[in-house]
């Protein structure tokens, strides 16, 4: 099997409901083995972003927040998006002081994922903060944030225990642990 080679073919695709954040696709397909089927799938309009922010004293902060879609509260890394052709560092930076008021000086890509490939081309990019400096935060009007600064192991423990959900936040809790914390695993 060629790994370039989509064998999937599109026979009519139809955009059935797009706002600001997604567009929502029908698409009549062929699938590999020749067969017609549907496709349902879901373009966001943003990059998404996470930060896992480390302090020199090996503390993270969380942000704590009720998820409209999942119907419960959720805490995870600082996130948000990216504007497709806007640069995902400046969104991160961004993203960064609008949910906790910190900036960074220094800045490591952690991880590229993709967080529902089943349905949606999402890409997220997960980057590490360090050599922090607080300020104010400044949430947009949508986000009623709750903020916890606890050390990195704390966090990966409630990864561990399902306190922590978010796709983008566990994988970048855990690879911050792997790359970073290895000692205190």
């Amino acid at each position: 099997m060629n790994e370039n080679n989509n064998p999937w073919k599109v026979l009519d695709s139809e955009v059935k409901y797009e706002n600001n954040w997604i567009k929502v696709y029908h698409q009549n397909v062929l699938n590999p083995n020749g067969g017609k089927g549907i496709y349902g799938s879901v373009h966001f309009k943003n990059i998404a972003i996470g930060i896992v922010p480390i302090d020199k004293d090996g503390n993270t902060w969380l942000v704590g927040q009720y998820r409209f879609p999942l119907e419960e509260y959720s805490w995870e890394i600082p996130e948000g998006g990216s504007p497709e052709g806007e640069d995902t560092l400046q969104s991160a930076k961004r993203e960064l002081l609008e949910e906790t008021g910190l900036i960074a000086q220094k800045w490591t890509i952690l991880s590229k994922l993709h967080t529902s490939n089943s349905v949606c081309k999402e890409v997220a990019y997960i980057y590490l903060a360090e050599d922090l400096t607080q300020t104010q935060s400044q949430p947009e009007e949508t986000e009623q944030l709750q903020i916890r600064k606890i050390p990195i192991k704390e966090a990966y423990q409630m990864v561990l225990s399902d306190k922590i959900t978010d796709s983008i936040s566990v994988a970048g809790i855990l690879k911050t642990m792997i790359l970073r914390f290895q000692n205190l695993l």
